[in-house]
């Protein structure tokens, strides 16, 4: 099929459907103005100090700055906490929301993004799974109690040189540094209850959509092959339902 083919198919699938599985990548912020940290380059001119250190985006999405350079490791998911927050989600978010409405059974929501655009969005919290956690939440860099806690009053101001000043988030329960609920590159300390739970909701409503016969339609929008979760996941369900992707 040509494009035009393609799109009328798509346009036609959308309008049957009776459940919508939305997935979505870096790429999906791109056009609310957040970088999506694709390319050394791109990610550099986001963060001038990790060029000024050599350092690639995997490589400072690495737990260990919290032990070696917790100023640092601070600045930098500081500046992306109070990113995502002032940032508005673009207009593609309530035209998914405004189709969702539509649907006897909704949508659920299956994010690799940490930045809660969809609940900003109006997406309910319930209905998405945020495959690799959420800044905007907070563990204790020990796991001490294995406690995931709001990061609502968290704000992070960043000093000359790139360094966050103190007072430093802590872990409520017992002082250590506080880090975000995400999970980072060589990440053995991530604290996943809270994203096991999502899980269980989402297994929750496709086994609902299998039982009662639910035409499910996916969309899915800005995920590459670089971390494919997000691809790999909406290709096992389309797989699930025998739908088109």
């Amino acid at each position: 099929m040509n494009v035009e083919e393609n799109i009328q198919k798509a346009k036609e699938e959308l309008e049957a459907c009776d459940a919508l599985f939305i997935t979505a990548g870096a790429g999906m912020g791109v056009d609310s103005g957040l970088p999506d940290f694709r390319g050394v380059e791109g990610f550099w001119h986001a963060y001038p100090k990790a060029k000024e250190l050599g350092l690639r985006f995997e490589e400072m999405a690495n737990p260990e700055w919290f032990e070696s350079d917790p100023k640092l490791a601070w600045a930098f998911y500081g500046h992306r906490l109070h990113l995502y927050r002032d940032t508005e989600p673009h207009e593609g978010f309530t035209k998914l929301l405004t189709l969702s409405n539509t649907k006897k059974y909704g949508a659920y929501i299956f994010t690799s993004n940490v930045d809660g655009q969809f609940q900003k969005a109006g997406f309910k919290e319930e209905k998405i799974m945020e495959c690799h956690g959420s800044i905007h939440h907070l563990q204790c860099i020990d796991n001490c109690q294995g406690k995931i806690w709001l990061a609502d009053e968290t704000f992070i101001e960043i000093g000359e040189g790139f360094q966050a000043k103190e007072p430093l988030p802590s872990c409520p329960h017992c002082g250590a540094m506080a880090r975000p609920n995400i999970l980072m590159f060589g990440d053995f300390g991530w604290e996943y209850s809270r994203t096991d739970a999502q899980r269980d909701r989402l297994m929750t409503w496709m086994d609902k959509l299998e039982r009662e016969g639910a035409k499910l339609a996916i969309v899915e929008m800005g995920a590459g092959t670089a971390v494919p979760t997000v691809r790999n996941t909406s290709e096992q369900i389309a797989q699930r339902f025998n739908v088109p992707l």
